[in-house]
């Protein structure tokens, strides 16, 4: 009988997974509420017919990393473009993680740092945020002087709180790391300030970024890092080759010429987030402040997964965060439409009255 014997950090791990369930209106994932224009597929249909499907991509991505450049100001020898911004930091993990070394998340965080750290062997380290869920700079200090991890994590904003990190976290991170410093951006286009512009050969500051929430990409899974030359550099030795197919480039390319369009649309959700949060204050619920596409909420007088569960009833899906490590009885919607989120603030009103 054959005997599966995987790696102990595989088998100590569950996969990080989303409920899909069956219901009218999903808000659990943080993706965009929008379609990408009809432009767009137009240049989708085009490009099918052009990809040299008989060839290997280019490797190197050249065309996609000068216009990402170039929307930065930085030069393309600072871009590393990967499938999702999940892959861009499993790279960083197997370049600079790793048996022998750690790597530090300041909890409650974006759950798939410590799950590739710990796939890809690295030890990790986990700093704790307030009660309040913000950041300490002192905690900060005092992980990576006692820890030295090689690689540390800070989301901004942060992934499922949605605060954004003050500058002086990131400066202190900087301050006190003897490795590298990984900014993830994911939902930098609903926040107020980015480190992209702090990114430079002399400091080993990483930013990663994706196109699935402002460019409504999500299905074509690309994301990308702005990094030190050297960085970039050691990115392509541990990546694997030809892993960016020659369709994605050239759909990303096409994408990145609707971006005043897709633009316009943060403005969009930004106002939804300001509606959805005043009501949900309004409620029976501690609600905090969101930098991002989503608002994290915490019932006071109802049980969280009874909550969650009234509402896929009502045919409405939010996360359920209640059973997270620091984030007990949390739930977390994602901004949809004006109308999926005028169902979302119903069914919660009803769920909370338990009906």
């Amino acid at each position: 009988m054959t005997s599966f014997n995987p790696r102990e950090q595989i088998q100590a791990m569950t996969g990080y997974h989303s409920a899909q369930v069956d219901v009218p209106i999903r808000l659990n994932t943080n993706e965009s509420p929008f379609a990408p224009p009809d432009g767009w597929l137009d240049a989708v249909s085009d490009i099918v017919r052009t990809v040299q499907w008989n060839r290997y991509p280019d490797r190197a991505a050249t065309e996609l990393r000068a216009t990402i450049a170039k929307r930065h100001g930085v030069s393309p020898e600072n871009i590393f473009v990967a499938n999702g911004s999940n892959e861009v930091i499993q790279t960083i993990l197997l370049a600079y993680g790793g048996a022998g070394r750690r790597v530090a998340t300041f909890e409650p965080t974006y759950q798939m740092y410590s799950q590739i750290a710990r796939v890809t062997g690295a030890e990790v380290v986990e700093g704790e945020r307030n009660a309040d869920l913000t950041l300490d700079p002192q905690e900060i200090k005092r992980v990576l002087t006692s820890y030295s991890p090689a690689v540390t994590f800070l989301c901004n904003p942060n992934n499922p709180t949605g605060l954004i990190e003050p500058r002086e976290n990131l400066e202190a991170m900087l301050a006190h790391t003897s490795g590298v410093v990984v900014v993830d951006e994911a939902y930098a286009e609903f926040s107020e300030w980015s480190a992209v512009d702090m990114v430079s050969d002399e400091l080993p500051l990483a930013v990663t970024r994706t196109f699935s929430k402002t460019l409504s990409l999500a299905a074509l899974r690309v994301g990308y890092v702005v990094a030190p030359r050297q960085m970039v550099a050691d990115l392509e030795i541990a990546v694997l080759p030809y892993h960016l197919d020659a369709f994605k480039q050239a759909a990303t390319m096409a994408a990145l010429g609707f971006v005043s369009e897709m633009e316009q649309r943060v403005e969009a959700i930004k106002s939804e987030r300001a509606r959805i949060f005043a009501a949900i204050s309004a409620m029976d619920c501690e609600v905090w402040s969101s930098g991002s596409n989503f608002i994290l909420f915490r019932p006071r007088s109802s049980e969280a997964t009874e909550v969650w569960k009234r509402m896929v009833a009502s045919g409405v899906l939010v996360r359920d965060c209640s059973s997270w490590p620091r984030l007990a009885g949390c739930l977390r919607v994602t901004v949809g439409t004006v109308e999926e989120n005028s169902a979302f603030l119903g069914a919660l009103s009803h769920a909370l009255l338990g009906q």
